[in-house]
């Protein structure tokens, strides 16, 4: 029989109060179409009134006939609130939360080239793809999208194609010649795909110094409900890094946006050190209203005892976490997690700042309602009360990708991981490589339902 963890069985206790309460107040109003947006809006309302974190800053409801977006954004604090969002579609936001979209199966970083032209520069190719299948590579350079140069004023538009049969034109660094060179046209059709976030693990020895060094680009622990796949994948790469004695550990989260709070705390309990199932990885606090039971007032979720944890064998019990601008919430919550227990080593770029996680809602009584929410509900911190990080983590050492050309994730010569394993040897890389001044526009990556998100999974249903 499957265990039901603590925060999952408190925060069910929770929803049991929404739905009593709402049913009484649904009682007294006047019957709606369950297909109608007023039906939806009395939905959202009936749970912002009780589970929105800045519960003393709801907004006024527009009309109940409005949009569910236009009703739902209504209602946010958005001073404080850069995260709330709603979905039309309930079972496409659990399915994207966990790496399953309609995609091609690569993704990119656009940065602004002269006056006004915007080019693509691949930051990784997901297995399995279509554009895997056709040779993309990370670093490749696009330059059109169907036959269309994008620029500044148009690159929002024509990136809005490649969620179907798209063509681009490309161009690959040769190390050879050191120069780009075109690859021509080529056409990709987007497919259903199951994304692994574990995309890279590695072992280096060098100066007699044992790294391990793991890319890990979304938290979730498995394509599907009830699948662990992803999070056995992880214990299995920790299980060889413990087998192998490595000396150190690189994380590398500068793709992950966030995703499911229990792979973190997976994750997590893979890399501290002495703990075990009682010691605390963080706290979870609600609004006032939900503080105000019991059940609520002392949330804990607690480390899980991992016999691959390697944590003890850290030299200078220190871990090592590669960051970018677009490292959000999962993320941070590990980072801050750990320190309580160890020497977080950050390297990379300032963090988001996400300090609070949001629980997906479906509407279980109106099967006509298709909608679905991502509220901020909780606020996190770690064992020692902190969670003061909503300007995000500052890196140790400030190492920004778009300073040069990208290099293959796991090369030693790659910027990131250069400068971690520099940092560990002591001794700097011998080779020369050119800077550039690029100007990060955004990323495919900032439009994932997953970027800057931390869910409590609550399988209810």
């Amino acid at each position: 029989m499957k265990r039901t963890s603590p925060i999952k069985l408190i925060l069910f206790l929770a929803l049991l109060v929404f739905s009593w309460s709402c049913r009484d107040k649904e009682d007294s109003l006047p019957a709606v179409d369950p297909g109608s947006n007023a039906a939806v809006n009395r939905w959202i309302y009936s749970i912002m009134e009780e589970a929105y974190l800045w519960l003393e800053n709801l907004g006024t409801p527009i009309s109940e006939n409005s949009t569910p977006e236009d009703y739902f954004e209504s209602l946010l604090y958005r001073t404080a609130d850069r995260f709330s969002v709603i979905y039309a579609d309930y079972e496409e936001l659990l399915n994207s939360l966990s790496g399953i979209t309609l995609e091609a199966g690569y993704e990119f970083i656009l940065y602004k080239e002269g006056e006004n032209n915007v080019i693509a520069e691949i930051s990784y190719v997901k297995k399995n793809s279509p554009a895997s299948q056709a040779g993309l590579k990370r670093g490749d350079i696009i330059y059109t999208i169907n036959g269309t140069q994008m620029t500044v004023d148009n690159f929002a538009e024509v990136l809005a194609n490649i969620s179907s049969t798209h063509s681009i034109e490309y161009l690959r660094y040769n190390e050879t010649s050191k120069a780009y060179e075109d690859q021509g046209s080529l056409s990709l059709t987007p497919i259903q795909l199951a994304e692994d976030p574990n995309f890279l693990d590695s072992i280096y020895t060098i100066d007699n110094q044992k790294i391990g060094y793991v890319v890990y680009h979304f938290f979730a622990p498995g394509p599907g409900d009830n699948s662990t796949l992803y999070d056995d994948e992880m214990d299995a790469v920790f299980a060889n890094f413990k087998a192998q004695n490595i000396d150190h550990l690189i994380v590398d989260f500068r793709y992950n946006g966030g995703g499911y709070v229990s792979s973190a705390v997976n994750l997590a309990s893979l890399i501290a050190p002495g703990v075990s199932s009682t010691s605390v990885f963080s706290k979870t606090k609600f609004n006032s209203f939900l503080m105000g039971y019991d059940e609520l007032k002392n949330v804990q979720t607690t480390f899980k005892q991992k016999a691959e944890n390697l944590g003890n064998t850290l030299s200078g019990n220190r871990v090592y976490i590669l960051t970018s601008r677009r490292t959000a919430s999962a993320s941070e919550l590990i980072i801050n997690g750990l320190k309580p227990y160890m020497d977080v080593f950050l390297i990379g770029d300032v963090t988001v700042g996400k300090n609070v996680g949001s629980i997906p809602f479906q509407d279980e009584k109106n099967d006509q309602n298709k909608y679905g929410i991502l509220p901020i509900v909780t606020q996190s911190f770690n064992s020692l009360d902190q969670s003061d990080y909503s300007n995000g983590f500052n890196p140790n050492i400030t190492a920004k990708e778009n300073s040069e050309r990208m290099r293959p994730l796991g090369d030693v010569n790659e910027l990131l991981l250069r400068t971690a394993i520099a940092e560990i040897t002591g001794t700097a890389p011998s080779g020369r490589f050119q800077q550039l001044n690029r100007k990060d526009i955004e990323s495919t990556l900032d439009h994932k339902v997953r970027s800057g998100r931390m869910i409590e999974h609550l399988d209810i249903r």
